[in-house]
């Protein structure tokens, strides 16, 4: 009996596969009508969301022969979608990264696929879309070897009463901690205004981070021009300070901007916010212009600084 109750389970997962596998459209030779096989589109999207990986990196993680990752790499490099460096931590490795027309690939593929799962479950009710999820993180935590690390928040998009909250902690917590006075509060009522007025859902991202059902941290990233990002309004409270969320938001910033299509992000700070200049620092940003400013009623220096993509 226990034999037959797993072939069952075989059975039934191996069904499963099937139906999945030809509902996403995966059995054909091309993926969603592109030059480009499942596994190339994986590997692009990898390099996507990766800050400067290694081939053998890839390969670990994606579980591939390295002889077929390799032949496909040789052939995104000649289509010029990526480009070798040497790694500055050893010579002898070089590491990868996507060029504009790489960046442009993927751009089109993700929002075709965003498009092609938007079809899938929209005639759907939005519960039984939620149950579907559910189900299937089920899946990938039971199957995966990898559980994703627990932490003890999470970070959402934007909602209703978000950006009144962060004008709100930013006039007080900025007062309290460095005597800047109503005048910034202003600023970031006007930030979060046009944020809002202009907001362009495919090249922009507010990310709030909530723990425990309370909002403890935000983020902003805006369009400045079609090649450069903005990050704006990084904000932690004191209570939830040193979890790593302040590192988090600046990375959830670089990936989406780098999977948009970016080339550039710049961001403006002041001398006195030492936590968050460190987190620039160690993301890889660096200071290109200083000027002394009395905008907030105390002496400040406020500081530009930039980061390739």
């Amino acid at each position: 009996m226990a034999d037959t109750d797993a072939q069952g389970r075989i059975e039934a997962v191996r069904s499963f596969n099937r139906f999945y596998t030809q509902k996403i459209g995966v059995l054909q030779k091309q993926l969603l009508k592109s030059p480009f096989s499942l596994t190339e589109a994986r590997v692009l999207y990898e390099l996507a969301h990766r800050d400067k990986p290694t081939a053998t990196e890839l390969g670990s993680e994606l579980g591939l022969d390295a002889g077929y990752l390799s032949r496909i790499l040789r052939s995104f490099e000649e289509r010029g979608l990526i480009a070798k460096q040497p790694s500055e931590e050893d010579a002898r490795r070089s590491v990868l990264s996507l060029e504009k027309p790489g960046r442009e690939v993927f751009a089109a593929l993700n929002a075709r696929s965003d498009n092609e799962i938007g079809e899938l479950i929209g005639g759907i009710s939005p519960a039984d879309q939620q149950r579907l999820v559910d189900a299937m993180r089920t899946i990938q935590e039971l199957l995966g070897s990898k559980p994703e690390r627990k932490v003890p928040y999470i970070l959402r998009p934007h909602q209703p009463g978000d950006m009144g909250w962060v004008t709100y902690r930013h006039g007080v917590l900025y007062s309290q901690e460095y005597g800047w006075d109503e005048r910034f509060e202003a600023l970031v009522a006007s930030v979060v205004a046009e944020f809002i007025q202009k907001f362009d859902p495919k090249r922009e991202r507010c990310w709030i981070a909530e723990r425990d059902g309370e909002i403890v941290g935000s983020v902003f990233l805006v369009k400045k021009t079609d090649e450069i990002a903005k990050l704006r309004l990084l904000l932690v409270e004191p209570k939830a300070r040193g979890l790593g969320i302040g590192v988090r938001l600046v990375d959830e910033c670089l990936r989406f901007a780098r999977q948009v299509g970016y080339r550039k992000m710049t961001l403006w700070t002041n001398n006195q916010l030492a936590a968050a200049r460190n987190i620039y620092q160690k993301a890889g940003f660096r200071l290109v212009a200083s000027e002394p400013h009395d905008l907030f009623g105390t002496g400040s220096i406020g500081e530009t600084w930039e980061r390739e993509l």
